[in-house]
């Protein structure tokens, strides 16, 4: 019998859920209802944040959160290159351009020492960046304590990519609070830890950029009397007062979303004890596991490993070749074609290179059964042997 595909990664969906999304599509609203404000009151309450702002995408979100901190052009934002091209491509929206920080060589996430020397050197010379956006690899979070020190010591603003990180500690506060930083992006795309099957939501304390970006979303109209220009014409009257986009969340993602919040807890514990199973399993193979932060709780969106760059692909393509959809997060942003083309190359930052060559993503998500997580680790116990 042929056995079966184990993905990386993949949505968890009840029969609550379905329901949930039924009962919007019955009622009066599919888009601009109760769901998604409902869906932005709960998700702000469980991160501890003042407010929330659901979007169609985490690009989305963090387009808008560029936006609401005046990121324009002239400006810099900087960021990680072992990360999606959104957390870089949110600048180019603004007309800003994009630099990078290389990254821990043990947590993947944001090295406190290189941000530090970059920020004196750029301060040098004038170039301070506007924005940074630490990247929560994993489900894992930066050490934003010390990044939030370091960045608003240059008068530096940060946007948290938390993309990962719906359920996250840090500290022993919530992910999204946003104590160390101007805002936070998560991510609901079916893979991640719950899902609006597209989505994404930035977290902010501050009601000023709320509103910013509650405008960005929606064409950058108003019908509060209180932001527009002069007093409406009428009950029907609304005025575009800046420019906005159409990245509106629809009400069958609000239900759905509000849904998956109610199991948010179950899922996070679920990964975290497969996480510690594979911590176990995989003590004795030839490999790196990923390592934890003494200050976080990931809520394990990836578990990642670590093979010798000289078997990595070989590693990698029987993995595949057997049933196990393993992955790899991320080609570095620097090294896209894209971007080498604004002068960025290869060699330019180490540790993110020297990750890329390694990594493998593993299956984790929360519907992965214990059985087929030790198919997984038999496979892989064998492509490393057969290498």
């Amino acid at each position: 019998m042929t056995n079966t595909f184990i993905p990386y990664g993949r949505q968890n969906i009840t029969e609550e859920d379905i329901e949930a999304v039924v009962a919007t599509l019955r009622s009066d609203y599919l888009t601009q209802g109760p769901q998604v404000p409902a869906f932005e009151r709960k998700l702000a309450e469980m991160t501890g944040a003042a407010h929330a702002v659901a979007v169609n995408s985490a690009t989305s979100a963090l387009h808008i959160a560029c936006m609401a901190l005046d990121l324009g052009v002239g400006d810099w934002l900087w960021t990680v290159p072992n990360t999606f091209v959104a957390s870089a491509n949110c600048a180019l929206y603004c007309g800003a351009q994009v630099d990078f920080v290389d990254i821990d060589p043990t947590t993947y996430t944001m090295c406190l020492d290189a941000l530090e020397a970059k920020l004196k050197a750029a301060d040098a010379v004038g170039k301070l960046p506007k924005i940074i956006v630490p990247v929560h690899l994993c489900g894992q979070s930066c050490d934003m304590e010390t990044i939030s020190r370091i960045a608003r010591s240059f008068g530096v603003k940060i946007v948290e990519d938390a993309s990962h990180s719906i359920g996250a500690h840090h500290q022993g506060r919530p992910v999204g609070d946003c104590q160390y930083s101007e805002i936070t992006v998560f991510s609901f795309h079916p893979v991640k830890i719950i899902t609006t099957a597209e989505g994404g939501i930035a977290t902010t304390q501050d009601a000023s950029l709320a509103r910013k970006m509650d405008l960005a979303r929606s064409h950058g109209i108003t019908r509060d009397p209180g932001q527009m220009t002069h007093a409406p014409d009428g009950p029907w009257y609304y005025q575009q007062i800046s420019l906005g986009y159409n990245y509106r969340m629809t009400e069958l993602q609000g239900a759905l979303g509000l849904s998956q919040l109610k199991q948010l807890q179950t899922f996070v514990t679920r990964r975290r004890q497969l996480a510690a199973q594979y911590d176990d399993l995989l003590s004795g193979l030839p490999l790196k596991r990923p390592a934890q932060h003494p200050d976080s709780n990931s809520s394990w969106h990836l578990y990642v490993v670590r093979v010798a760059a000289d078997r990595h692909t070989a590693v990698f393509e029987a993995l595949r070749a057997a049933g196990i959809g393993v992955n790899l997060h991320y080609i570095p942003v620097h090294t896209h074609p894209y971007y080498q083309a604004m002068g960025f190359a290869p060699g330019q930052f180490p540790q993110a290179e020297s990750y890329y060559a390694e990594a493998i993503s593993i299956p984790l998500y929360a519907g992965l059964s214990d059985a087929d997580q030790r198919r997984v680790v038999q496979e892989l116990t064998n492509a490393l042997a057969d290498q």
